[in-house]
C-alpha cells in the first residue's frame, strides 16, 4: 500500500495511458503518482497555441536545449527522456478543454502522441501516465448518453 494509504496501481506501466479526468482529480492523481515513484510534472493547456503548449510541456520536462518546438519533436523526446530517472511518468495536464475547444486538430495530435508515447514506455515496462483534466460538464453528457 502506498503512503497515502491507498493504490491506484500507477507503478504498472501496462495499464497506463491517456486518461480523461476532473480539474479536482489532479491534486489527488499527482500524490498517488509520487508515492508510486513517478516523475509528477503539471502542464498547463488554456491559452496557448502549439508552440506555447509545446514550450510549456518541453519545461515541465526539462527538455534539452535542443528541442525543436514541433510535434516530431515532441514525440521524440517524450520517447527518449534520458535526462530523468527512468522511474515513470504521470503528466498532470490541466485545462484540457481549453485546447480541446480551441484547437481541434491539435488537441487530437497531441492525445495521439501521448498514447503512443504511453505504448513504447510500456514496453521497457515503465509507466508513462497522461491525465487530461477536462470540464465536468463533458462527464455529465457522457453520462447522459450512457443512461438513454
Amino acid at each position: 500500500m502506498s503512503e497515502s494509504g491507498w493504490e491506484l496501481g500507477l507503478a504498472d506501466a501496462d495499464n497506463a495511458g491517456v486518461y480523461f479526468v476532473t480539474t479536482e482529480d489532479l491534486d489527488t492523481l499527482g500524490v498517488a503518482g509520487r508515492d508510486a515513484g513517478l516523475q509528477v510534472r503539471r502542464v498547463d493547456l488554456e491559452g496557448g497555441e502549439k508552440h506555447q503548449i509545446l514550450l510549456r510541456i518541453a519545461t515541465a520536462l526539462d527538455f534539452p536545449r535542443t528541442f525543436g518546438n514541433n510535434w516530431d519533436a515532441l514525440a521524440d523526446s517524450l520517447r527518449d527522456l534520458s535526462w530523468l530517472p527512468n522511474a515513470g511518468i504521470a503528466l498532470l495536464f490541466e485545462n484540457g478543454g481549453a485546447l480541446q475547444q480551441a484547437e481541434g486538430d491539435e488537441f487530437d495530435t497531441l492525445l495521439e502522441i501521448l498514447e503512443q508515447t504511453a505504448q513504447e514506455w510500456s514496453e521497457r515496462d515503465v509507466p508513462f501516465w497522461s491525465f487530461i483534466a477536462l470540464p465536468e460538464s463533458v462527464f455529465d453528457e457522457i453520462d447522459a448518453q450512457a443512461s438513454e
